[in-house]
C-alpha cells in the first residue's frame, strides 16, 4: 500500500513537473508564433490611461479605482481603472486585435512582447505632481527602459530595436500638472508666469519622447488636455462661481495644448522617422458636453457618480475622505462617470476617431490616426 502511495505520489509530481515544462515550451513557441512584424503598444500618463497600476503602490484611495462602482458594466468588478468600464487604450488594444495591455506593476510573469501599460492615476509630468502617491512620467520611462532590456535578452538588439520602432506609444499626460495645484492648495503657481510652467511641463515630455526615440520607439500618439476647468470636479472650486468654467484652469490647458502641438511639429522636423498622431480631445469632448443628445448621451456636465453640484466632489464608491456618494442608473447615457473622469461610452467614441478618424481636411486628429501609425513599418 505504501509503494503504491509512493508511486501515485511519483506520477503526480512526474506530471506537474512535465506540465510545468509544457507551458514554459508553450509560452516560447508563443513568441515564434507572433507575426513577424507585431506592433507592440505601450502606453504612459494618467488615469485617463491607467489600467491598474496604482492598485499595486502605496498611495490615497483618491488615485485608486479598485473599488465598487468602478468597472460595473464591463468587467462587473473593479479593475483599477476610473471609469465604468473600459478606457481608451483597451478599445485602440482591440481595434489593433491585441489583448488588453496588461499594468506594469501587476503580478505574476508577463510577456512584453504584445506592449505594457505604465500609465498611473494622478501622474503628471512634473515629479513633484501628486508626489509620493503616483508614479510620474519619468518613472514610467524608467519602467520602460527595463522593458526594452527584456526585449534586447530575448530578441537581440537588432530585432529589439525594430520592434520598439514598430511600436505604438500612447501618452495622456498633464492634466495634473495644471490641476494639482488648485485641487492642493499648492502655491507653485505663484512662483512661475503660467508660459514658464507650461514650459517645464513640456520640457519633462520633451525628455521621455528623446528618452524612447533613442531606444528605437519612432510612432508616437498624443491626447492633448480637455477643457480642464469644465469638467465637474474643477466647475466645483470656487464657492460663488455659479457653476461656470474654472478659467484659470482653462488657460493652463490651453497653453499646454498650443505648446504640446508645436513640439509634435517640431520633433517631426528634426527626428529621423518621427511619426505622431495628435488627437484633439479638448474640442471633442466639449462638443459632447455641450450638445450631448447629438452623441447619444442625456447629461454632459453633471457625472454620473459623486457628490455635490454637478456630482463634482470625487467621492465615487464612498473610500475617499468624502464618503457620501450618488449613483446614476444608466451610465451610458452620461458623457462623465465621476468628477474627473468619463464613461465607458464616451470612451469608445473617442477611441473610434483616434483610430480611424479622417486626417486631411480636420482638427480632430493628425497628421496620422492610430490605424495608421499600427500600419506603417
Amino acid at each position: 500500500m505504501a509503494r503504491l502511495s509512493s508511486f501515485f505520489i511519483f506520477s503526480f509530481f512526474l506530471q506537474v513537473a512535465l506540465f510545468a515544462t509544457c507551458c514554459r515550451g508553450e509560452s516560447k513557441e508563443q513568441q515564434h508564433q507572433l507575426p513577424k512584424k507585431h506592433v507592440p503598444l505601450f502606453i504612459f500618463g494618467d488615469s485617463i490611461l491607467d489600467a491598474g497600476n496604482n492598485n499595486y503602490i502605496n498611495t490615497s484611495t483618491l488615485d485608486q479605482a479598485n473599488f465598487w462602482p468602478y468597472g460595473l458594466t464591463f468587467f462587473n468588478y473593479p479593475t483599477g481603472r476610473f471609469s465604468d468600464g473600459r478606457l481608451i487604450p483597451d478599445f485602440i488594444a482591440k481595434y489593433a486585435k491585441l489583448p488588453l495591455i496588461p499594468p506594469f506593476l501587476q503580478p505574476g510573469f508577463r510577456q512584453y512582447y504584445l506592449g505594457v501599460n505604465f500609465a498611473s492615476a494622478g501622474a503628471g509630468a512634473l515629479v513633484e505632481t501628486f508626489q509620493g502617491f503616483v508614479i510620474d512620467l519619468k518613472t514610467q520611462l524608467r519602467y520602460y527602459y527595463k522593458v526594452d532590456s527584456w526585449f534586447r535578452h530575448k530578441l537581440g538588439n537588432d530585432e529589439a530595436k525594430a520592434t520598439m520602432s514598430r511600436a505604438v506609444h500612447l501618452f495622456s499626460i498633464g492634466t495634473n500638472d495644471y490641476a494639482s495645484p488648485f485641487l492642493t492648495n499648492s502655491t507653485i503657481l505663484n512662483n512661475y508666469n503660467k508660459s514658464t510652467y507650461v514650459g517645464m511641463v513640456i520640457g519633462n515630455i520633451t525628455t521621455v519622447i528623446n528618452g524612447i526615440y533613442k531606444r528605437g520607439g519612432r510612432k508616437f500618439a498624443f491626447i492633448n488636455l480637455p477643457d480642464l476647468g469644465c469638467v465637474p470636479g474643477m466647475r466645483i472650486i470656487k464657492s460663488g462661481n455659479n457653476g461656470s468654467c474654472f478659467e484659470e484652469a482653462t488657460r493652463l490647458a490651453s497653453l499646454h495644448n498650443k505648446a504640446l502641438s508645436k513640439l509634435l511639429y517640431e520633433l517631426e522636423k528634426q527626428l529621423k522617422g518621427f511619426k505622431y498622431s495628435l488627437f484633439d480631445l479638448n474640442s471633442n469632448l466639449r462638443q459632447r458636453m455641450e450638445h450631448p443628445s447629438k452623441y447619444g448621451f442625456k447629461e454632459g456636465e453633471t457625472a454620473c457618480c459623486g457628490t455635490g453640484e454637478y456630482r463634482g466632489v470625487l467621492s465615487c464608491g464612498g473610500k475617499r475622505p468624502v464618503k457620501e456618494f450618488q449613483l446614476c442608473k444608466h451610465p451610458q447615457k452620461y458623457v462623465f462617470w465621476d468628477s474627473l473622469h468619463l464613461t465607458e461610452r464616451t470612451y469608445k467614441q473617442l477611441a473610434d476617431q483616434m483610430w480611424g478618424g479622417a486626417t486631411s481636411d480636420s482638427h480632430d486628429v493628425g497628421p496620422y490616426n492610430i490605424k495608421q501609425l499600427f500600419r506603417i513599418p
